[in-house]
């Protein structure tokens, strides 16, 4: 299952990456994980990126299964989001490649601090 076939018709890869790639969307699904799962809390933690764009990269969540929309009805309406079963198998992926972010991350500062000293 995850050897390299003879044939690859599509490589798996690169459809976990489409499913992951967006602005941020690994971040809301950490956010998710650890029950900072309103809107207006993700909206707080991602303040450079838009409530249009947090709003379609939930969507897309949604429809590819990662997560599901839980609407209250209480006055002033009261919307969740939590990972499914199926999402939560991707969240320990996703953890690790946000370590590795911050790595990489750190990395390039200081080659570019080494590379300016020369």
């Amino acid at each position: 299952m995850c050897d390299i076939e003879e044939t690859e018709i599509v490589c798996p890869s690169d459809v976990f990456l489409q499913v992951i790639k967006g602005k941020c969307k690994t971040t809301l699904i950490v956010l998710i994980k650890k029950n900072r799962n309103r809107f207006t809390e993700m909206k707080k933690t991602l303040p450079t990126i838009s409530e249009r764009t947090i709003a379609k990269q939930l969507k897309e969540l949604e429809e590819d299964g990662i997560i599901i929309r839980k609407v209250f009805n209480e006055v002033p309406l009261r919307v969740e989001y939590y990972l499914t079963e199926y999402g939560e198998s991707i969240h320990a992926i996703v953890r690790e490649m946000r370590k590795w972010g911050h790595m990489h991350i750190q990395q390039k500062q200081l080659h570019k601090s080494t590379v300016s000293k020369c």
